[in-house]
């Protein structure tokens, strides 16, 4: 356990340092985040060929984008329709 504590403390002290460009009005918002979030599994693989193609828009309108990037995602993994079946 204490060999785990010092790489992650180092790589959460690292991203901490990270800075994003500031969002500009009219860019990508809630919208394109929930299409990019849904189309994120494919775009990740796709990523891996092309140096064009990002999984994640930047920059964007911030928290709407956020938000609707992650409820494209939930959308694969079932938007919790999953965790709602009751099990035998």
């Amino acid at each position: 356990m204490k060999k785990l504590i010092l790489p992650l403390s180092a790589l959460l002290l690292l991203a901490a340092c990270a800075t994003v460009p500031p969002a500009v009005e009219g860019s990508r918002g809630f919208f394109w985040g929930l299409f990019d979030g849904a189309v994120a599994p494919i775009a990740f693989v796709v990523s891996w060929f092309s140096d064009t193609v990002g999984i994640y828009a930047v920059p964007n309108s911030g928290g709407w984008y956020d938000f609707g990037f992650l409820l494209g995602l939930t959308c694969w993994a079932g938007g919790g329709a999953a965790a709602s079946r009751k099990r035998d």
